[in-house]
């Protein structure tokens, strides 16, 4: 026992302590599985599966806005002014 250190003190110091060690196996436990299922293949899944399809036969239409001559000029020019500063 430490001389200075009350027990409850150490008691709450022997608690953490468990604690502490307890995270870390399980960490480390999670992390081993892990790495083992994205090994085996289990682990993978398609991305956004759940998210319909934005176009095509199973979304909505495509989008299509004309733009006018002022406002392609105004784009080209916008886009001329940002490849300058590059």
């Amino acid at each position: 026992m430490l001389p200075s250190v009350s027990i409850l003190q150490q008691v709450i110091l022997a608690v953490l302590l468990v604690a502490t060690v307890a995270w870390a196996v399980a960490l480390v436990r999670l992390l081993r599985r892990a790495r083992h299922q994205a090994a085996a293949g289990r682990g993978r899944r398609p991305l956004l599966g759940s998210v319909p399809r934005q176009t095509g036969p199973g979304g909505p239409p495509s989008e299509c806005v004309e733009l006018t001559a002022a406002e392609r000029e105004a784009f080209a020019g916008l886009v001329r002014q940002l490849t300058n500063r590059g």
